[in-house]
């Protein structure tokens, strides 16, 4: 997320909150036009073969959200608003994740980035650091997307950023923050909410400014992203990784990414017998970065979004590059193989990439956090860009894109003024063949990372992609 504290901007608060609920329920054109379902999904094919997105983009009457032709939003929840235990929305909406409920609802888990004041708190009952205004809510959201409850998970923590959904049914909320003790990671359980596992942090995880994580169900094996300059891409492995309930609070090891020489066992004349790759080094969790710091570990300039799909561990670097508009990385832990996927070098294409997801249909779906109105947009394993949505009403960044079980609604949020939508229409089926071959495609062309061929001879020489060896060189691999 942003590293400035974004505030509730009370012009666009009462823009919204002066809107009637047709204007709230109905937002975008094309609601009304019978054809515009069928020109959408005409849109999925490009000319040129494969899926390309859902075509061009329709003004919004109401200035809030722009989307493809067919595709509706609804508000449905707003900062401020009453919830039904009569506390109000929390502010700086941020990560989510969503679960499959009972009969056929979808259970929305959702961070508030507050630090420790804040008009619109997070107020629980059961907090872990008192005067602390972040934390989590939950809502119940039915399958005409209505809400049926919201309510507190998590509270007494601060600067909850992004975090990840575990696959026994629990979220992983970040704190973005190493100030006041905070800066830890805490597993919330929406049907069991503010129990004591949500104010209890695990400390294995590590102190540090957390962003994001994702785990790797072949092996229950976390992945940890850091916002903070620099910033270590880490790695957690629980001493239980049975994938339940109380299993993280038991405690793992942790370690941090560094590029170093791998000997290979059978040298000979069209391999030098080394391989320069990724090594995990371990640290003590109580001093995550400054061990990541005195063993050599990649720095990156600010870690943010990470989702695993399929085998690939995705992840994004907000302000990386030449033009600091950002970097896309893909990690298979399988073969303990980096690759730079993308580069941006233009903000029309690609700015600053914040939140990411894997689509049911297999695309990757990228929340921008740059300058002037920001977007989801979306790549394709055939090597399209596409713009999926925009912010038509203020600066603010999209935050916890997230996908109901069913694949049917697109659930994000928009940090301020505080708005969850709920977006559905002509989406592309489930596709998990699609969800494979995306983390073996090859970027779009325009965003592929420059490779020189001094640095292509040498990829080949060490038996590495190009995409690999862009992402060791970008971090000090040397190019013999």
């Amino acid at each position: 997320m942003n590293g400035s504290s974004k505030g509730l901007n009370r012009r666009d608060f009462l823009k919204v909150g002066g809107m009637s609920t047709v204007a709230l329920t109905l937002g975008t054109t094309g609601l009304l036009s019978l054809n515009g379902a069928t020109e959408a999904e005409a849109a999925t094919r490009s000319s040129s073969g494969g899926f390309g997105g859902y075509g061009p983009l329709v003004k919004d009457p109401n200035g809030i959200l722009d989307l493809p032709r067919g595709f509706r939003y609804k508000i449905i929840s707003k900062t401020g608003d009453p919830m039904p235990n009569g506390d109000l929305v929390p502010a700086m909406l941020d990560g989510m994740a969503a679960y499959k409920g009972e009969k056929n609802t979808t259970i929305l888990v959702r961070n508030h980035e507050n630090g420790t004041n804040a008009d619109y708190p997070v107020n629980g009952k059961n907090p872990w650091s008192k005067g602390a205004a972040g934390g989590t809510t939950a809502l119940i959201v039915s399958p005409d997307r209505e809400v049926i409850d919201e309510y507190v998970t998590n509270s007494g923590t601060i600067r909850n950023c992004a975090g990840g959904a575990s696959t026994w049914g629990t979220w992983l909320t970040c704190e973005e923050t190493r100030e006041l003790g905070h800066g830890f990671v805490f597993e919330v359980n929406p049907l069991d909410p503010e129990n004591e596992m949500s104010k209890t942090p695990i400390r294995d995880m590590g102190y540090f400014s957390h962003e994001a994580c994702a785990v790797d169900p072949s092996t229950g094996i976390w992945y940890l992203t850091e916002d903070s300059d620099p910033s270590f891409l880490y790695r957690f492995t629980p001493h239980d990784r049975s994938q339940t309930l109380g299993s993280l609070q038991k405690g793992g090891i942790l370690e941090a990414a560094a590029i170093d020489e791998i000997s290979t066992s059978s040298p000979s004349q069209l391999n030098s017998g080394q391989k320069f790759g990724i090594v995990w080094k371990k640290l003590n969790p109580e001093r995550a970065q400054q061990d990541a710091k005195d063993l050599g570990c990649i720095q990156f300039s600010r870690l943010e979004g990470a989702y695993f799909s399929a085998g690939t561990f995705w992840f994004d670097d907000t302000s990386a590059g030449s033009k600091e508009l950002g970097r896309v990385y893909r990690y298979f832990p399988a073969t303990n193989t980096l690759e730079l996927f993308y580069e941006s070098t233009e903000q029309n294409e690609l700015e600053m990439p914040d939140n990411i997801t894997i689509t049911p249909w297999g695309d990757l779906w990228i929340a921008e956090d740059g300058g002037g109105n920001d977007r989801i947009v979306g790549l394709t394993p055939e090597g399209k860009i596409y713009t999926f949505a925009e912010n038509m009403m203020n600066g603010s960044e999209f935050a916890g894109p997230t996908f109901s079980p069913d694949g049917k609604t697109f659930f994000v949020n928009m940090q301020t003024p505080g708005i969850t939508f709920a977006i559905w229409g002509p989406f592309a089926r489930r596709n998990t063949a699609r969800q494979r071959a995306m983390g073996l495609a090859a970027p779009p062309a325009s965003l592929a990372p420059s490779v020189s061929d001094k640095l292509l001879a040498f990829a080949e020489e060490q038996g590495m992609s190009r995409l690999e060896a862009a992402a060791l060189e970008r971090h000090g691999m040397p190019i013999l």
